[in-house]
This record gives structure tokens, sequence and C-alpha cells, in this order.
């Protein structure tokens, strides 16, 4: 018998329904690239070079750099402990834009090299994290919005400039012979405090008056000239995770450290509510949560596309056992009435295969395999098994 050949069937998804499978998958790519292309384009913003003495955005602090130089101050940016510890001395300035960020030995080491060395020290908004030890006996409170506010001190520098934007984080100490400026319900936003030799630490709430867009605001310019330029030298320090002297806290701290202790809070608390929202979506889409029941259909479908249909679920399954499993039922159920098989033993190979040997000549056709056999490999084979059943049965038909 010739072997029949295969042709496409309505199984073959369409590309309309490859569209629709893959169309929410394609969206979602989307939305995240153009998210990320978003916050790229916005972190690159204003925010660039943020208190950098050689950047000129709104945030930089370019402006008071030059205006410092033509002041005969001469100004030296450097991202690592070493440069600035190198570079203190008495007739330095030494500014640390972010406090906060140095390790514990960073914060030693720094503090160590400024004591008695004469220099002054800038900090600007530093917080609990680094006031222990570069500003000892020195607290941080709740902190206050940036404003207008007057010195209220006696330091020349203050009551020269008068009026300047200064905010963020207050301080409190007993230190005597501090000067508490630019107080915020009494707690003071700029701190000076005298420490051995003829050095000073200064502790500015925020760093507003160094931005250039704020720089001519005020008594903005005034301030941070005199407190910055006091010296002949300015070491404008900013600090960088990329240090290698911030390798030593690892070295020398803590190794009990879990996998958790290293991740931010905020990448937590997004994991948690990816996990909410993953379980919303469950319950969302968890529709069916009791038996599945029979019901009349309110109108007649077509045998051909109840057919389609079905066939279409079995293959998003890859369901080719129980396609293959209906089709031969089907055959069997159809050929037997015309073998003389009763209806209950069309199912049972003892009876249907010799009364199918008897009504047709097999040749080299393995009944048992297209009657009876195991679920087809693919798709190309189960076509291949639909093909063949359909032969026999017109062939049991006309013979």
């Amino acid at each position: 018998m010739t072997a029949t050949s295969v042709s496409p069937t309505s199984m073959a998804p369409t590309k309309r329904q490859m569209w629709t499978r893959t169309r929410g998958l394609l969206l979602a790519l989307v939305i995240l690239v153009a998210a990320g292309i978003a916050m790229a384009a916005l972190r690159s913003g204003d925010q660039h070079g943020r208190l950098d003495p050689r950047s000129a955005d709104r945030y930089g602090s370019r402006a008071v750099a030059e205006l410092l130089k033509d002041r005969g101050v001469s100004t030296r940016v450097v991202t690592t402990l070493d440069e600035a510890v190198t570079a203190a001395g008495p007739d330095t300035t030494l500014l640390v834009t972010v406090p906060d960020l140095l390790t514990e030995s960073q914060q030693r080491t720094l503090r160590n090299a400024m004591t008695g060395s004469g220099a002054r020290t800038v900090l600007l908004a530093a917080g609990p994290a680094s006031l222990g030890t570069l500003a000892s006996g020195v607290h941080s409170e709740a902190p206050a919005p940036v404003s207008a506010r007057t010195p209220q001190c006696s330091l020349p520098a203050a009551r020269s400039a008068g009026n300047a934007d200064l905010g963020g984080a207050r301080y409190s100490t007993e230190t005597p012979g501090a000067d508490r400026c630019y107080p915020s319900d009494g707690l003071p936003t700029l701190l000076r405090i005298d420490e051995r030799g003829d050095g000073d630490t200064v502790l500015l709430g925020s760093p507003d008056i160094l931005y250039n867009h704020r720089l001519d605001k005020h008594g903005n310019a005034s301030l941070a000239l005199q407190l910055l330029g006091s010296r002949s030298h300015l070491v404008w320090y900013l600090p960088s995770l990329g240090d290698t002297s911030a390798a030593q806290d690892g070295a020398d701290g803590d190794t009990d450290s879990t996998f958790f202790d290293l991740i931010p809070s905020g990448w937590l608390w997004g994991t948690l509510q990816l996990a909410v929202a993953a379980g919303l979506a469950v319950i969302w889409r968890a529709r069916s949560l009791g038996p599945l029941i029979t019901e009349r259909l309110p109108l007649a479908i077509r045998a051909s596309e109840s057919t389609e249909g079905r066939a279409r679920l079995y293959r998003k399954v890859n369901a080719r056992d129980r396609a293959a499993a209906a089709l031969r039922s089907a055959t069997r159920t159809r050929i037997a009435p015309t073998l003389g098989v009763p209806p209950a033993d069309a199912h049972s190979p003892d009876a249907l295969l010799p009364a199918v040997s008897a009504h047709l000549p097999t040749g080299e056709r393995d009944l048992n395999g297209l009657l009876f056999g195991p679920a087809p490999a693919d798709d190309t084979d189960l076509i291949y098994l639909a093909d063949q059943l359909d032969a026999l049965e017109r062939e049991v038909r006309t013979s």
C-alpha cells in the first residue's frame, strides 16, 4: 500500500496565533527597555557631577572653585583616602563631600591624620555613621528643610555672609567654645569646633551653598568662600566606592555577615512587593477553584469547529498521546459494525484485529501498531497516523 503524503492541517499555528501568544512578552520587554532608558536619562541629567568642582551642572561646584582660584586658593580634587591624608597640612582645608560613605577604618585614618595637623576639616551633611569618629561629641538630630536662615552666632564668616541657604542635618554638642550658627528650632545647621593646634572642624548640615545654581543666592557665595578659603590650599575629597582602603574593614571586621546582610534594604522590599504581586496574580488567574461541571451549551457548534478546537488544546499542551488515543478509539468504533464485531469488543485487540485481517489483505501493514500502538513521537507522526486511520476506514467501507 502506498504511503499517504502528509499535508498541513489546522493544527499548525497561524501567524495571528503566534502574535497573540508572544505580544504580552514583547510588550513587557518594551516597557522594561523604555523604563531603563528613562531612568538612565534622568540619572544623566542635573545629578551628574554632584559637588564636583570640575562640573558646571546645576548640582556641580565649579563656580565656587573658580571664585576660590581668583582669590589665590588652589583646589585639588582627590578620590582616595591616601591622597586626602597625604595632602593634609596646616595650610590646607580638607572638604569631605560624603563622609558617611567612608568605612570605619577610613574614618579613623582620616581623623588621626587631621588631628594636630592645623588644617581645617569641612564635613558636608555628616550623619550618625561618621560623626562618632570624625567629630566626637557631636550628635545628629532630625533634619530640617533647606531655606534662607540667619547666622545668629558670633562666627565672623557667618556674620559677614549674613543669610544663607542652610538646613539638612542639625547638630548638638556640649563641646565648649563651639560656634553654633544658622539654627533651626534651636539646633545649628552649621557647627564649628576647635581642634588641637590651629585646626578646626566645620560641619554643614547640607551642601546647598556650594551648588552652582545656589551660589548667587543670599550670602551663599560669601559663606562658602570664607569657609573653604581660610587656607591657601583646598583638598576636595570625593569618596569613591572603588577606593582600595575601604577593603580594610572587610579584612578586619566582622566575617559573620550573611548574604542577606549584603543586600540593600531597597532590594529586599522590592522582592517582597514582587512576591505579593505574584501571589495576587495567582489568585486572580485561579478562578476555577472547584471541580469541573458539565453544562448544556447555549447553542449548537459544528462538529468541525469542535474537533479543531479540541485539536488545538491538545497541541497547546503537547498531548499527542491523548490525541492519538482519541483518533484510534473513534476509528475502532466506526469500523467494528462493518466488520461484524460487537460494540463491546470494538476496543479489544483479540476480537477486532482478526476481523480486520479477514476482511482486508494486510500485506506488510502493522494493524496492531496502527489501531493499538504507542503514542506518536512528534506532530508529523501524529498527522501520518491520522491519514493511515482514515485510509483504513475507507478500505473497510468500500471492500
